[in-house]
């Protein structure tokens, strides 16, 4: 049986993907500010030395220029105690620079597994995992 917190928690990840899908910057980094708390933390190598906040306004830039179609879908979302856990399917046509390559005009989908602990209402700590291969691959960044 969820719990008060636990639909909080789902209600406000979700509110979060309503921003991210807008596909427009200012929302999503609006939203960053206020579903995201100042000194939380993105627990990743890549961006390592940044709060989540930091983090998050990078990605979203990086990605919306790269894929300015893009799109995540939360394909399950669980919740347990103060944290939930999504699989998401991200679609996206790349008709922009990423990673230093010029747009390839081809369109990704791939998946991601997200993990967010949550304190009054706000994320403090993201965890994720991306299949940055397959999205690479898609591409024609690297060789299957």
């Amino acid at each position: 049986m969820s719990t008060a917190q636990e639909a909080r928690n789902k209600e406000t990840y979700h509110h979060f993907h309503e921003a991210i899908n807008s596909g427009d910057l200012e929302i999503i980094s609006k939203a960053i500010d206020e579903f995201i708390h100042p000194d939380g933390r993105f627990h990743t190598a890549e961006l390592a030395g940044v709060t989540a906040v930091q983090a998050q306004k990078r990605i979203w830039d990086v990605l919306l220029r790269a894929f300015p179609d893009i799109h995540v879908s939360v394909e399950d979302l669980l919740a347990d105690g103060d944290k939930i856990v999504a699989r998401q399917r991200v679609t996206g046509t790349n008709s922009g620079e990423y990673r230093g390559m010029p747009p390839t005009g081809r369109s990704v989908m791939y998946n991601e597994i997200f993990i967010a602990r949550f304190a009054d209402g706000q994320i403090t700590d993201i965890w994720g995992v991306v299949d940055i291969y397959a999205q690479l691959q898609q591409l024609g960044l690297i060789k299957a």
